[in-house]
């Protein structure tokens, strides 16, 4: 009966050897004891390079000339609409305040 089981904890032994040299040899990840792990997850491709090299890059934005330009439409603009009384309301004469001013 000793016998027994000896044999079975010498196979046990070669069992768990094999399936570390298998793990090592063809780059698995052991998990004997069968918890969760983000292995998996994490030894995708991460895609973010590939995403963002996709998009061609913008010069307009470091431009300084491109920004002036920009910003110079978007206040003559605004003063056009001032002029039409469609600009936006001073700081607390908007709907919200003359909503709180009823109640």
């Amino acid at each position: 009966m000793a016998t027994g089981g000896l044999k079975g904890i010498l196979a046990k032994a070669v069992t768990s050897g094999v399936t570390e040299a298998r793990a090592t040899i063809l780059g698995h990840v052991l998990n004997p004891t069968g918890q969760r792990s983000p292995h998996k997850l994490l030894r995708k491709k991460l895609i973010g390079e590939k995403v963002a090299e996709w998009y061609p890059y913008d010069i307009m934005k470091d431009d300084p000339l491109v920004m002036a330009r920009r910003e110079q439409e978007r206040l003559s603009k605004l003063e056009m609409l001032k002029r039409r009384g469609k600009g936006p309301p001073k700081k607390g004469q908007g709907k919200q305040a003359a909503k709180r001013k009823k109640n």
